[in-house]
């Protein structure tokens, strides 16, 4: 396996906040190009409640971490968008060896909106919506510019986030449906992708300790808070799944993975890699009070 990701360039989309930013870090960390995209920005955040969750200051902690760090605002939701951030990194850079698929949608008002977890008739369509379209569509959307141009040369990455544990049911009908559709997304991609050198799968992280989770336990947005209030003891940090990306994008037989899904904490025990505080979390599985079936 590589030392390091020097010399590769790799998409990661919504990176503003959240595990595309710990991933986008954990890139940087290996000295890799990494174009970051997203809507929120400094002049305009699409969170006033985290005004340093931006592209531009991803962008600026890639560097610092000792990567290139490059901010393309995009709208993953707007065609055209996409098409001009994937048309500028290929005039600017001429290749993408890894595109992490992250950006998503319908959290809006979670935190205060009982009908997240409410049977699919009480749902509101616009979660659906926002789920499908700022999530699985957007996914599918930035492979489908991406994917010709790996098979040109012969390799490359794509990576599809999702939430999985054990093909059990998860929270609600749109949220269960549009990850299992990422998941799936990803295998599929992989039967089409078959010899072409480029390899598709989805990985799974567990809760997070996100900017928001932060905020709402009042902690630092740098997670650097120890020791940890009891709820969250068993969360994972954002650099976690960014970890367990770099190594599969170290991994030379990476392809031997193609189609599958795949636990940040599955992928630790295989690479040997840790979380930020030298932990090991194991892959998360939601607790049984909490399952549906």
């Amino acid at each position: 396996m590589t030392t390091s990701l020097e010399g590769r360039v790799a998409w990661v989309t919504g990176a503003s906040r959240g595990a595309g930013k710990g991933i986008a870090l954990a890139l940087g960390h290996e000295g890799a190009t990494v174009i970051v995209t997203g809507r929120s920005t400094r002049e305009a955040s699409t969170r006033t409640d985290l005004p340093y969750a931006t592209i531009d200051d991803t962008a600026d902690a890639v560097n610092q971490a000792g990567g290139h760090g490059i901010a393309i605002r995009c709208d993953h939701t707007e065609d055209a968008q996409v098409q001009a951030a994937f048309d500028q990194i290929m005039s600017e850079h001429g290749r993408i060896d890894l595109l992490v698929n992250n950006v998503w949608g319908g959290y809006e008002e979670y935190g205060n909106d009982a009908a997240f977890d409410l049977p699919f008739w009480e749902q509101p369509l616009w979660r659906w919506d926002r789920m499908f379209q700022a999530g699985v569509r957007a996914h599918f959307t930035a492979s489908q510019m991406v994917a010709p141009r790996m098979m040109k040369q012969g390799a490359g990455l794509i990576v599809n986030t999702t939430f999985w544990d054990r093909g059990k049911a998860l929270s609600s009908v749109p949220y269960d449906l549009a990850k299992r559709a990422i998941a799936r997304m990803a295998y599929m991609m992989a039967l089409d992708l078959k010899e072409s050198g480029v390899t598709a799968v989805a990985v799974s992280p567990g809760w997070m300790r996100t900017e928001s989770v932060l905020c709402h336990f009042d902690l630092p947005p740098d997670d650097s808070h120890r020791p940890l209030p009891d709820a969250l003891q068993t969360t994972e940090s954002v650099f976690y799944i960014g970890r367990a990306i770099c190594a599969l994008a170290k991994d030379p037989e990476v392809g031997k993975k193609d189609g599958q899904i795949l636990t940040v904490g599955a992928l630790a025990r295989e690479y040997g890699f840790t979380d930020i505080d030298g932990t090991q979390p194991p892959a998360f599985e939601v607790p049984d009070a909490h399952l549906r079936d």
